[in-house]
């Protein structure tokens, strides 16, 4: 599931501005920051600062805006997952400093009612704040870190894409050999997708429930060539358990922080937490 170098304290002091770039981080780029004036500024019973779930019209937004005391955790936590390779190169201190950011993080978390809308059906899924497609930018979970350590294909860009009450999660894969070649050399993809269906649970709203549904694998790119809509994927469909199902079973994640374009959630087998950021799409 799916479901874990120090940046700069100082940046822009207009406290009314949260946008950060995501493709500047992940190439390891400082990005704007809050300073310490955001911060003290910061006072929850103003209106224009408290986190709300609706716009000034009353409609219900899909996610809550960072709060501004927030703004510079998340730039110092963004630098440190792209200096560290999303937590495959991570030194036993830099995880400590992360683990530490994501506390801090989850103490701030202004969405209240994250599995709003999850189950999809007869609401409208517009509503449901986690609806989208998140790229993992680190993680403490052993069995994605696992992946770093193949000597044949390695990580590339992790996904999950959320649309209620489907939740996929995406992994593409690159050959190693790939690393070595000039980068004008055509590259290869392999991308591997596990099905799940979100439910919520009873008197836990930051809490998603996952039963897992089929597995597919499927080659999307070939030395360049585009081969989706060529060569057919492999599925297989994953037998239902007994007591496994999304509402009492143990497949489940908890909602440690979300917000416009962040989201930080702990799964809860085999353990471990995940930091996303929002995408656009999900293309190799």
């Amino acid at each position: 599931v799916l479901s874990s170098s120090e940046g700069s304290d100082d940046g822009p002091s207009d406290s009314s501005s949260s946008s950060y770039d995501w493709e500047d981080a992940d190439a390891g780029g400082s990005g704007s920051t809050y300073g310490d004036a955001a911060a003290d500024a910061y006072d929850p019973s103003q209106d224009d600062y408290a986190p709300s779930d609706t716009d000034d019209h009353g409609a219900v937004l899909t996610a809550t805006p960072t709060p501004p005391e927030a703004a510079a955790l998340k730039s110092k936590l963004l630098n440190l997952c792209a200096s560290y390779d999303r937590g495959y190169g991570a030194t036993p201190g830099a995880r400590r400093r992360v683990d530490e950011l994501v506390d801090q993080l989850t103490e701030l978390n202004p969405t209240t009612y994250a599995a709003r809308g999850i189950e999809g059906g007869d609401n409208d899924d517009d509503d449901a704040p986690l609806k989208g497609i998140w790229r993992m930018v680190w993680t403490t979970a052993l069995d994605v870190l696992n992946l770093g350590a193949s000597p044949i294909a390695g990580p590339a860009a992790i996904y999950q894409n959320i649309d209620p009450p489907l939740a996929i999660n995406i992994i593409d894969l690159v050959p190693r050999a790939q690393s070595l070649l000039p980068t004008s050399f055509p590259s290869s993809v392999l991308r591997a997708e596990v099905q799940t269906r979100a439910s919520a649970r009873t008197n836990m709203p930051n809490r998603v429930g996952l039963s897992f549904e089929k597995v597919k694998v499927q080659p999307v790119e070939v030395l360049g060539m585009a081969t989706a809509d060529v060569l057919p994927p492999f599925g297989l469909n994953l037998p239902t358990i007994p007591g496994a199902d999304g509402k009492s079973g143990p497949g489940y994640f908890d909602v440690l922080y979300l917000d416009d374009d962040m989201l930080i959630i702990k799964q809860n087998e085999p353990g471990g937490y995940f930091v996303s950021v929002r995408a656009e799409d999900c293309d190799p």
